[in-house]
């Protein structure tokens, strides 16, 4: 007669995404960005405002690309209004992408998002924001990478790896 075995669970460890060191990532991250995209801009341009000014743009219209709107705290607050946001948004979903993998991944993995971000910056969203095409150059290119590498890496760094137990 056959005997009937009942089925077994099997079970098994599963990394847990670290919120904390995602949003602290995405702080970090995003100012390195921001710093990072001032100075190269102010190197090759000679105005470290161009960043803030088209990225308050999408906010508050492509008048605020105007010499004569001014460099004030208008330009900063919506520039941070979006900037920041995104940043955070960005170094999540890297960090929910990248957290079972280390350090180097964390790096080399995030670069290769921030890349990707640049791409979809300014050869998808240019359509509905075409003043974003005046910043559209290699340095950007370079600080959407470190953008990525900083968050994956600092994301890895900070992260307190906890597991749960999964049962199938």
């Amino acid at each position: 007669m056959p005997t009937r075995t009942t089925p077994t669970l099997k079970t098994r460890l599963q990394q847990v995404v670290d919120w904390r060191a995602a949003l602290i990532a995405g702080v970090v991250s995003g100012t390195v960005f921001l710093l990072l995209t001032m100075w190269l801009t102010y190197s090759s341009v000679g105005s470290a405002w161009l960043l803030p000014r088209v990225l308050a743009s999408a906010l508050l219209g492509a008048d605020i690309l105007t010499p004569s709107a001014g460099d004030g705290w208008k330009v900063w607050g919506a520039a941070l209004v979006l900037h920041i946001p995104l940043s955070l948004g960005f170094s999540c979903l890297i960090a929910y992408v990248l957290h079972r993998w280390g350090l180097l991944v964390g790096i080399f993995g995030g670069a290769l998002f921030g890349l990707a971000l640049y791409g979809i910056n300014f050869y998808a969203l240019t359509a509905l924001l075409p003043q974003f095409t005046i910043i559209k150059s290699s340095a950007l290119a370079f600080s959407h990478l470190m953008f990525g590498a900083f968050a994956g890496g600092m994301y890895e760094l900070l992260e307190v790896e906890e597991f749960i137990t999964v049962t199938e």
